[in-house]
């Protein structure tokens, strides 16, 4: 089944025809219903070249990784990828991945822009200048970045507010009479890990409570080693902390088997707060104890940034799109109130 048999069918035109399939306002809703029924009944699927020819348009987005990480094994990229899937296969769009060694990203993203392979364009894990950002800001090709970072132009992202999380987060602990409090957190040359000490140091002011850099780790990667090894050097500490927040469910395995191999319980001895991105075989409620977060679904950004980025595409020079989400704290067993030594 091609346009013109289709045409033929219905007694339309072809360009009435190809009009209604792609919404152009000239078309009746009626005609424009009539037309998409048929095509669904009589399976037709339009010619992607042909339709790339008259839209100006390929129906993808481009994704740049870099060579050096094999992101695909990362729980987080995963489900965020998911997310993106999602809504791509919803909009019949599909995405271009193009791996790239890191000296050459920047360069990658200024030829997949004017490549005319792709619509737009997703930049994740942002740095605190990222040049990749900078770069795409001065152009007017569409792109959407997860997260944020400094920027001398206006630029579309979707993030979440880590700084609002991590507040949250150390206030409930002080709030149970908590005063060392242990921050095991990410990478902090990337605008996440900042914001989320920001958000820390933020409480800790307003509480009265002075900071102590040597209860911050804040290098290494998100898995469940650093996690165990971070939380094992800082339980040797005199006096030692009572209370940790992780920056994710992975390291929160490591942080519960490093308080374990030291002899002490999570959520009695010691109290332990992680950020949850709900990935699906990590589920913060099945922990023993059950286990206090930060919540926000990864999964759901990566669609919802797709999101932006597709009404970025359909309103190009609209104006830029900046959404900061709200991170949920739900308590559970594994705070609990501190009763300092006598």
């Amino acid at each position: 089944m091609n346009l013109k048999a289709l045409s033929q069918h219905l007694g339309l035109s072809q360009t009435t025809v190809s009009r209604a399939l792609n919404g152009y306002p000239e078309v009746s809703e009626r005609t424009r219903e009539r037309v998409m029924q048929a095509a669904i009944e009589l399976n037709y699927r339009p010619n992607p070249n042909a339709k790339s020819l008259a839209t100006g348009r390929t129906e993808h987005i481009g994704i740049i990784l870099p060579i050096e990480q094999n992101l695909f094994m990362e729980p987080v990229f995963g489900e965020f990828m998911a997310g993106i899937a999602q809504c791509l296969a919803e909009a019949d769009m599909d995405m271009t991945i193009m791996p790239t060694p890191r000296s050459n990203e920047l360069q990658a993203y200024q030829q997949l822009a004017i490549s005319g392979r792709v619509d737009g364009i997703l930049i994740s894990s942002p740095t605190l200048q990222d040049a990749r950002v900078a770069c795409l800001a001065e152009s007017d090709f569409p792109f959407v970045l997860h997260g944020r970072t400094e920027c001398a132009f206006p630029y579309s992202y979707l993030d979440i507010d880590n700084q609002g999380a991590f507040a949250n987060a150390t206030r409930l602990l002080l709030d149970l009479g908590h005063q060392r409090i242990s921050l095991v957190n990410g990478d902090e040359s990337m605008t996440f890990a900042r914001d989320r000490h920001a958000g820390y140091r933020q409480a800790l002011q307003e509480h009265g409570v002075t900071y102590d850099p040597q209860l911050v780790c804040s290098q290494g990667s998100m898995t469940e080693e650093h996690g165990f090894n971070s939380v094992s050097r800082l339980l040797l500490q005199r006096p030692r902390p009572s209370a940790f927040i992780v920056g994710s469910m992975i390291l929160a395995l490591g942080a519960m088997r490093a308080i374990r191999h030291h002899g002490l319980e999570p959520g009695h001895d010691i109290a332990l707060i992680a950020h949850d991105d709900h990935l699906p075989y990590l589920q913060a409620d099945k922990f023993d104890p059950p286990l206090t977060t930060t919540s926000s679904s990864i999964r759901a950004a990566g669609y919802e940034i797709t999101q932006v980025l597709h009404a970025e595409i359909n309103n190009k020079g609209m104006g830029h799109s900046q959404t900061v989400l709200p991170v949920e704290l739900i308590v559970r067993g594994s705070t609990r109130t501190y009763k300092r030594p006598a």
